[in-house]
């Protein structure tokens, strides 16, 4: 289990975590099952050998883990169980690791908080990620775990993210208006919020809005996010970025060295991180 220390993953510890490794990564674990090594099928539980391989290959490289779980419920119970057991693994033997429970969940009040307790208490993940279109009653139920983490979508990187986020509404484009109304709410300093890389031109302006929190950034790598752009706009004094990378960093490798070329891609990505962050220093 989780000694003391990391119990509570709380902001500090995440940015203590940057400042060691010299690394702002997070390792997206969406595994499809097709996709991965043919020679772990034999294993009992390949969904999590494959996650306990890269885990363990990588671990020194990234600050934080993303299991989206829709990658798991595919699969029905042993995709469910595999889950478990890979968050288990992550806290019992990495617990500095900050874990996202990629589940985008977001309903009325009452289930809100079961999801919350599903995710927070049951899993033990450090956060989960909600969408906000059912307004601060669905979720506030996940910012009263004050112990966590609540990483709402704000500007995503998929190519329809536009077609509701960048409405134009009576004040501003809505993903502003998100933003903006989400920081009044209760224990919104434990907020972060979902920005695509594919969007790094939107950065100055959110930063604007929310300069202190934290913003996970999908889409750096298969997406054609650009890295060095997103930290040009998007840095702040905290570092304040979790940069994820999924498909060009789990499936590197289709062989039985799977996971040293994982941790190849890993460490290409994280080398360029301390580079950036050491030029920060500098400054």
């Amino acid at each position: 289990m989780r000694n003391s220390l990391f119990e509570v993953m709380n902001r500090q510890a995440l940015i203590e975590q940057i400042q060691q490794k010299k690394s702002f990564l997070c390792i997206g674990l969406d595994v499809d099952i097709t996709k991965i090594p043919t020679h772990l099928l034999a294993e009992e539980d390949p969904i999590f050998e494959f996650n306990k391989q890269l885990i363990d290959a990588t671990h020194h490289l990234a600050v934080a883990y993303k299991p989206n779980t829709a990658f798991y419920e595919a699969y029905g119970i042993k995709g469910w169980k595999a889950l478990e057991k890979t968050i288990n693994y992550i806290n019992e033997n990495y617990p500095e690791i900050f874990t996202i429970a990629d589940a985008k969940r977001g309903d009325i009040g009452n289930t809100s908080t079961m999801y919350a307790k599903a995710f927070f208490e049951d899993l033990n993940f450090d956060s989960v990620t909600v969408a906000p279109y059912m307004g601060s009653d669905s979720v506030e139920p996940f910012l009263a775990f004050e112990n966590k983490t609540t990483i709402l979508l704000a500007l995503t990187s998929n190519k329809g993210g536009l077609d509701f986020q960048g409405l134009k509404t009576e004040h501003d484009e809505l993903y502003k208006e998100v933003l903006k109304t989400a920081i009044t709410w209760k224990n919104s300093e434990n907020l972060m919020f979902v920005v695509g890389a594919t969007k790094a031109e939107y950065f100055s302006t959110i930063r604007k809005i929310v300069p202190d929190h934290f913003l996970l950034v999908p889409g750096v790598g298969a997406q054609g996010g650009n890295l060095q752009d997103v930290c040009k706009y998007g840095l702040n004094k905290d570092c304040g970025l979790l940069i994820n990378s999924s498909r060009g960093i789990i499936y590197a490798g289709k062989g039985e060295d799977f996971a040293i070329k994982a941790q190849k891609e890993a460490q290409k990505l994280q080398q360029e991180m301390a580079a950036i962050l050491e030029v920060r220093s500098e400054k």
